[in-house]
């Protein structure tokens, strides 16, 4: 897929110790816990454990060598291209443990959070332009009116908030996952960042898809790096949260016992997008929810809290989707509404594009059309809702008629019979049950 993005510029690797804008001791101390914790001994080995070009790991493993905290084995390792081997001193075990003690963190080392927000502007979803036909391929198999694409693609490429409202079951997750789709470039994920000396985890191998080959191919060892090794290359990130989500899974997450941080939902989730699914159904009140995000969509940037309680900037790049089943003046006021810069209904399908998507989806099933079953269908069953068309509900009729007949042993068929069973699962019947 063509893309203007395509070619996102990558982060360039650091050339010696200073490019890493990054204090001499906590570089020292990761680099003595990751040889600790990993039992790594050789320059390269470690190179590919921190994430570093082989020179600046050997200015570290020197550093380290001036400061008694590591010494040379004395061996050649015929298998590493007679490399010399490195060994922990007392006193580096010693300082080892006890910055393990202090951070459990080791590992990658983490990029600088200001080194970040530079490359974080190279792929900003707002450089993201989306043409009509990228998201009709990536929405091709939902049957959509054409004006909502029409506003769908400048409210994606503008890359501020879209709330989608609409009755339940005509694809607003479906839409949402489309618009994910369209955006077929990749962006750089860091392993971690660094502030004030506490370093946050960022790539999460459940959130972030590493582009194929290379998670293995920034861990691997390379002469010349095509990007700097700290950051994992990845689709376009996509968080998506329904009912579950809480105020605090938008803060910083602290672990007591590794005392180190894991970024929150909307961090990780940068240079992508956040999708809250089902506004309206978590235990916050959705004008709770939305307050949250009120000063990132506003000003591009969200405030996080140390456990210290010191308070910092974080960018904030995300396309965030709020999705509804609710109509926006039940939920919100107005002052919120004026914050969500898009507003698209998502509406049930007429009649006519109802029967489109019945008739794919029977082709698609297998399942032969019946005139008999379908004027049944339109004349008795839909004037019992009011004649309101949904597209879940060509799936749920033809997958329980398909249920039915191979229950009973008969090829796949409609009919008005076969209608009326597939609709009793469909809608439960008011009644007052006895207890």
């Amino acid at each position: 897929m063509n893309m203007q993005t395509s070619n996102v510029m990558a982060p360039p690797p650091p050339k010696r110790l200073e490019d890493m804008q990054l204090s001499a001791v906590m570089m020292r101390d990761i680099l003595l816990k990751t040889m600790f914790r990993k039992n790594v001994d050789m320059v390269s080995d470690v190179a590919k454990a921190v994430c570093l070009p082989l020179a600046v790991t050997q200015q570290l493993v020197d550093m380290a060598r001036e400061q008694r905290l590591l010494e040379a084995t004395g061996t050649l390792n015929a298998n590493s291209g007679n490399e010399m081997g490195y060994q922990l001193t007392d006193a580096g075990k010693a300082r080892a443990l006890d910055a393990l003690a202090q951070s459990e963190y080791f590992g990658a080392m983490p990029v600088p959070l200001d080194v970040y927000r530079e490359q974080i502007k190279r792929q900003s979803i707002r450089n993201i332009q989306i043409t009509r036909d990228q998201l009709t391929n990536a929405m091709g198999h939902l049957i959509l009116p054409p004006t909502l694409l029409s506003e769908l693609g400048p409210a994606v490429s503008s890359g501020r908030s879209i709330l989608m409202y609409g009755p339940p079951g005509n694809g607003k997750s479906s839409i949402s996952n489309g618009i994910r789709d369209a955006m077929g470039d990749k962006v750089y994920v860091p392993h971690a960042i660094e502030y004030s000396g506490q370093v946050i985890t960022v790539y999460d191998p459940i959130v972030h898809s590493a582009a194929e080959g290379d998670l293995q191919d920034a861990n691997s060892l390379r002469r010349t790096a095509r990007f700097d090794s700290r950051y994992v290359k990845c689709d376009r990130p996509t968080v998506i949260t329904g009912g579950e989500l809480s105020l605090s899974m938008l803060d910083l997450v602290y672990n007591p016992t590794a005392r180190t941080y894991q970024a929150p939902l909307q961090l990780k989730s940068t240079g992508g997008i956040f999708i809250v699914d089902d506004l309206g159904r978590q235990e916050e009140p959705p004008q709770s929810l939305v307050n949250r995000w009120i000063v990132p969509l506003e000003e591009s940037k969200d405030i996080l809290a140390l456990q210290s309680g010191e308070k910092f900037e974080v960018p904030f790049d995300t396309l965030v989707i709020f999705s509804t089943n609710f109509h926006p003046n039940e939920i919100f006021d107005q002052a919120a509404l004026r914050r969500i810069f898009y507003k698209i209904k998502i509406d049930g399908p007429s009649q006519e594009n109802f029967l489109k998507i019945f008739a794919l989806v029977a082709k698609k099933k297998g399942m032969p059309l019946d005139e008999s079953a379908l004027i049944h269908l339109l004349k008795h069953k839909y004037p019992t809702i009011d004649n309101i068309y949904a597209n879940y509900q060509p799936v749920f009729l033809i997958d329980q008629m398909i249920s039915i007949c191979e229950f009973e042993g008969i090829p796949y068929q409609m009919s008005p019979d076969l209608i009326d069973r597939a609709w009793a699962n469909m809608f439960v019947k008011d009644e007052h049950i006895v207890k």
